[in-house]
């Protein structure tokens, strides 16, 4: 089954399932130490990508490009040119389009950093996580914190533009840890910083390990003085507080993201990764073998695809624009969907105004500081 074409996308991801070490806690579709895989890949991305140019007939122009994973630069400095090339002959990224590529502190040579800004990339996002070396081995990362530090500023004489993900509520970890990675964080030349809380996802290790009393998981109120930390000293840095998960210095936000935090359309590519286009969401198979087996025989590797009704769309845009701090304009979403908030969601949206969760001003619907902390069971009451 093909994807339509789409007169409205904008932004394209590709997914790049290749990792030197599959941590814990990670549940994004990959594989590690599987190298001989990637010749394979590439086809079978060329193949998913050619089958997509010949719905939509033409090259594609687009806004946005997000290359993740997996470990995009895990992939050799004559591959990532190879990608590059295979993405190109299919989307055309505008002059001003903002390109990201997502990358660990570990292996960013400067070979590496060389073919990314060859290829125009302007925004890298490292999976820091910590600069705590004990918390960092709890998450199996690879890397130590003095060279998640020296990454950064090495990376600066190649794409200024770094964003630096961050995660809180790791077993073992403190406050105090907490507020120091923070504060090692903001004294490095970045620009954006996604803080998230360590969830335990069915079938990863760390959830069987949780389960069995290996690991514990951190309590919810140390979880909350985390995440109110991140807020103040991020803000107080001069970051902008623009989505639950997400600061940035002005005209930094990932403008990519926004596209999806707007239920804006958008194409993707590879192994478990997710489109919406003409109003249906399609997520690719997670198993990168049986995308690579599919696509090398021209068969399609679509997992699930789901047509939304109007409904459905309005509720997804609401759940998805209350991520945002801006909140939902509810004058926008009214003449887009030809509902009123009220109409569609009324008791929920009562509800959760008179506990203090939700407040409407200057024409949307925000979180509040309070509803900040419980954002996704607030989010998942108008779906």
């Amino acid at each position: 089954m093909s994807q339509q074409p789409s007169t409205t996308a904008r932004a394209v991801y590709i997914h790049v399932p290749f990792c030197l070490h599959h941590c814990g806690y990670c549940d994004f579709s990959l594989v590690a130490n599987r190298d001989k895989l990637i010749p394979k890949y590439l086809q079978a991305l060329e193949n998913e990508l050619l089958a997509h140019r010949h719905t939509v007939g033409d090259v594609v122009e687009v806004d946005t490009v997000f290359i993740g994973g997996g470990t995009p630069t895990h992939l050799s400095p004559e591959t990532l040119q190879s990608l590059f090339t295979l993405i190109r002959q299919h989307f055309h990224a505008t002059p001003d389009a903002e390109i990201s590529v997502e990358a660990n502190p570990d292996g960013l040579c400067s070979e590496r950093l060389d073919m990314l800004r060859q290829n125009s990339v302007n925004r890298l996002s490292l999976g820091v996580q910590s600069f705590d070396d004990a918390v960092l081995k709890t998450l199996e990362r690879t890397h130590t914190g003095d060279q998640a530090i020296a990454a950064v500023e090495k990376c600066q004489d190649w794409i200024p533009n770094l964003s630096l993900d961050l995660i809180f509520g790791v077993p073992g970890q403190t406050l105090e840890s907490w507020k120091q990675t923070l504060a090692a964080a903001l004294q490095l030349p970045i620009r954006h910083i996604s803080t998230y809380g360590l969830t335990f996802e069915t079938g990863t290790p760390f959830f069987s390990r949780e389960k069995k009393g290996v690991l514990k998981r951190t309590p919810d109120e140390l979880e909350r003085l985390m995440y109110l930390e991140a807020i103040a000293r991020n803000t107080d840095a001069g970051l902008r507080h623009y989505e639950v998960s997400n600061f940035a210095r002005p005209g930094f936000e990932s403008r990519h993201n926004m596209v999806y935090w707007k239920a804006d359309e958008y194409f993707a590519f590879g192994p478990g990764a997710a489109s919406y286009l003409n109003g249906v969401r399609r997520t690719n198979v997670r198993s990168v073998v049986r995308w690579i087996n599919a696509w090398l025989k021209g068969e399609s590797a679509i997992g699930d695809s789901e047509e939304l009704s109007t409904e459905e769309k309005a509720r997804e845009a609401i759940m998805l624009a209350l991520r945002m701090r801006q909140g939902l304009n509810l004058a926008d979403f009214e003449r887009r969907f030809g509902v009123s908030l009220s109409d569609l969601a009324g008791n929920e949206l009562q509800r959760h105004v008179e506990d203090g969760f939700l407040v409407q001003e200057a024409g949307s619907l925000k979180l509040t500081t309070e509803g900040l902390l419980i954002a996704d069971s607030i989010i998942c009451d108008f779906l």
